[in-house]
């Protein structure tokens, strides 16, 4: 049997995880799977497609910016408390978290430099594709196994703070963006933690509002 850090991985679905760590592996494939739209836009980009790329890629970034800021300053400082052996990990995906940080400089850098033809937007979408998987895969390693033996309520209470400190934007983004091309068995348990009300606005007027920003990528 493959150890536990193996098994707790979001790479090839969410059905072996426990439901309470749904949501935040669904946030991580939604990541891996913009990662490859970016890669399969970059070659096909014109200084006429760059405005509608880079404005879809600035609403990823927005989310992956407070999704790391979120970890940094609300789940790392808890995951240390409840294991100290958590202790040394932290500090290696904050590290991560400032790698990532220059990759999507260099991806915004490259769109705006709309005259310099698709070779340094390709270069620029390869490194955070390769950037953003390798971190995913070792914080998933490091961290699931430590979210996977919580009690379901206490970790849920703190996913319901780390959602509230998301910016209004991103917020209005989250959700159809999160179940964008997601297995609906596998993320019932995810839907049912929404309240109603928020689900359904996130169902209807933010999913088209988010289709129309995805169009150009697609």
């Amino acid at each position: 049997m493959p150890p536990e850090s193996a098994r707790l991985s979001s790479e090839h679905g969410l059905g072996r995880l426990p439901e309470h760590i749904r949501g935040f592996a669904l946030m991580h494939v939604a990541m891996r799977r913009d990662g490859a739209r970016l890669l399969a836009a970059a070659p096909r980009t014109t200084a006429a497609t760059a405005p509608a790329l880079a404005a879809w890629f600035g609403r990823l970034r927005a989310v992956i910016d407070w999704h790391h800021h979120s970890e940094d300053d609300l789940l790392w400082p808890e995951l240390l408390r409840r294991s100290p052996g958590f202790a040394g990990a932290d500090r290696a995906l904050v590290e991560d978290h400032g790698a990532l940080d220059e990759a999507m400089d260099r991806v915004g850098g490259a769109l705006a430099a709309r005259g310099a033809g698709p070779a340094p937007l390709v270069e620029a979408a390869e490194r955070f594709d390769t950037l953003i998987r390798d971190h995913l895969r070792q914080e998933e390693s490091l961290v699931f196994p430590v979210i996977a033996a919580m009690p379901t309520g206490a970790y849920l209470a703190l996913e319901r703070r780390i959602i509230a400190s998301a910016p209004a934007a991103v917020r209005t983004y989250l959700q159809p963006w999160m179940f964008d091309g997601a297995d609906r068995a596998a993320t019932a348990a995810v839907a049912a933690t929404i309240p109603a009300p928020v689900r359904l606005l996130g169902n209807t007027v933010l999913a088209r509002r988010y289709r129309r920003t995805l169009a150009p990528v697609l």
